[in-house]
């Protein structure tokens, strides 16, 4: 009994076993794992061929300048530029303003003439789509004078109207007034019949018909009228006042040219063009706003 004792207490104790441990809920990142890297790739994608299109045409620019006696440089062209929006509505005659009053009363001409053919031609597509007897009686007058120059109408206004400002005004108005008209036809007629129907069954009344289905329908086709309508009308207000004289833009770039001032008339294309750009991206942003189709520029 004893030497069984003696070899219990001498027999070396076993190692307790421990519990594994728990495994995580997370697992760690191992130590060597590479860090997530943001591209640039879009960004450069969006951002880098506008540059490289504006540094091709800087270029173009200087080699035509180097090869032709007169035509100014980029870098003259500049400075002209710096000094000359350092005071942009300077007056000093009725005839001697900056270029900002100058930019200015050309876009009021517009902002009036395009007003007017919108009160107006808005109104007359919507009828001329929605009744065929209208629309059998005015489309071959629209074709008709459709491809008239907006020029050839400044004549006829100057002689109507006795003066300048008004003779421009009606140049913008008439080249304006198609797209709206014809744009907005175009749209009342490819209403979906059977909303008409629908109309019919429910005696909806002509104003109910007009501001319920056939605006919300005609909408896109309205906007996109607009947006081509007021490319026209800011290509057509430089040359009326090229011929009719006074303050605007037009004849700013006429006078410049009569004083050999080639890089003012630069500097005037590319105001005129950056003008252009703002005027059709805010009709953009406003067909956005009221359209749920995407609009393209």
């Amino acid at each position: 009994m004893s030497a069984v004792m003696e070899n219990v207490l001498n027999k070396p104790a076993e190692p307790v076993s421990e519990a594994p441990p728990r495994k995580s809920a997370v697992k760690a990142a191992p130590a060597n794992a590479p860090a997530r890297k943001i591209s640039l790739k879009p960004f450069f994608l969006k951002v880098l061929p506008p540059v490289l299109g504006m540094a091709l045409l800087v270029l173009i620019w200087e080699i035509v300048a180097a090869k032709s006696n007169g035509f100014p440089t980029p870098a003259v062209t500049l400075e002209h530029a710096i000094k000359l929006f350092s005071d942009p509505f300077y007056q000093k005659g009725p005839n001697d303003q900056g270029i900002g009053w100058n930019l200015w009363s050309s876009l009021k001409r517009v902002g009036m003439g395009f007003g007017l053919a919108a009160l107006v031609g808005i109104p007359l597509g919507f009828m001329i789509g929605r009744f065929k007897f209208l629309s059998g009686m005015f489309n071959p007058i629209i074709s008709l004078l459709k491809p008239v120059s907006p020029l050839a109408w400044l004549p006829i206004g100057l002689l109507v109207f006795k003066a300048a400002n008004p003779a421009a005004i009606w140049a913008i108005f008439i080249c304006s007034i198609w797209p709206m008209i014809i744009n907005t036809a175009v749209g009342v007629q490819r209403v979906p019949q059977d909303y008409m129907n629908v109309a019919k069954v429910l005696n909806l009344s002509e104003w109910k018909i007009v501001t319920k289905i056939l605006f919300p329908s005609v909408l896109p086709y309205m906007l996109t009228g607009v947006r081509l309508a007021i490319g026209t009308a800011w290509l057509v207000i430089v040359a009326a006042e090229m011929l009719t004289g006074g303050v605007g833009i037009g004849f700013w770039v006429w006078d410049e040219w009569n004083n050999l001032n080639v890089p003012h008339i630069i500097i005037a294309i590319v105001v005129i063009g950056v003008v252009g750009l703002l005027l059709e991206q805010a009709l953009v942003a406003i067909a956005k706003a009221f359209t749920y189709e995407e609009v393209r520029n």
